[in-house]
């Protein structure tokens, strides 16, 4: 069930621009905070986890919701888990990090 990287949403099928954007961001962070790369790799580590991990339940939550049709039981934590996929509570996706307003 291996698909392409060209095909995950974070990367829009051009990784050399993904890279450029990478690489401005954590130029901003080094220019423009008074914090160390050590200091700042582990969040910015944390959010790309959390970008790939809800990519991946996000494909699973369609593929599931696809095969679930007819069956008397719903979908669940379970399911994700049995195909290797991390189980996204509602709260903790990836979308709802980017409707948060920034203070």
């Amino acid at each position: 069930m291996s698909e392409p990287q060209t095909s995950l949403p974070l990367f829009n099928g051009d990784i050399a621009r993904t890279e450029r954007k990478l690489w401005e961001s954590a130029d901003q962070l080094r220019a423009n905070s008074n914090l160390s790369a050590a200091e700042y790799s582990v969040p910015v580590l944390g959010l790309i986890f959390l970008r790939y991990a809800d990519h991946k339940f996000s494909v699973s939550q369609q593929e599931l919701a696809n095969q679930a049709r007819g069956r008397r039981r719903g979908v669940g934590k379970v399911d994700y888990q049995a195909r290797g996929v991390m189980y996204l509570p509602e709260g903790a996706r990836f979308s709802n990090l980017l409707k948060l307003k920034l203070a």
